[in-house]
């Protein structure tokens, strides 16, 4: 069963597989591909690896972009506009650890693009304490 992908852009090598490592220990079947760091693996982010990890993560059913900081949503925006799958591929204005979590147990229950965006989206509001 394909699903929708799950990308997550950071400026840290690190952040992008550890949030990867968390959430793909629970959520097994869905496509996570982390973008972190330059294409040296240093402070930043990388088009290439953004664009990379798109295609890597579209199994034909979309791909939600999670992004960190500054310029990574830049770039991100950017790999997205020169795939030319902008009707597919979305960045999620969302907590990146949080919203990515969120965004992997929709895309495993079957939701569209639109779904998990609107899921993952929806984490900013959660309160971690009452």
């Amino acid at each position: 069963m394909s699903q929708v992908g799950i990308v997550l852009v950071s400026h840290s090598h690190k952040i992008a597989e550890g949030v990867k490592d968390l959430v793909t220990q629970v959520f097994k079947e869905t496509a996570v591909v982390a973008a972190g760091g330059t294409d040296d693996n240093e402070i930043g982010t990388s088009l290439e690896k953004i664009q990379q990890a798109i295609d890597e993560a579209d199994q034909g059913d979309g791909v939600v972009v999670f992004f960190d900081i500054g310029s990574a949503m830049m770039n991100a925006e950017l790999a997205i506009e020169l795939s030319g799958s902008e009707d597919r591929v979305k960045i999620a204005d969302a907590p990146f650890v949080e919203g990515a979590y969120v965004a992997c147990l929709e895309a495993g229950t079957g939701k569209d693009v639109y779904e998990v965006l609107a899921a993952a989206e929806r984490a900013r509001g959660h309160q971690k304490k009452a």
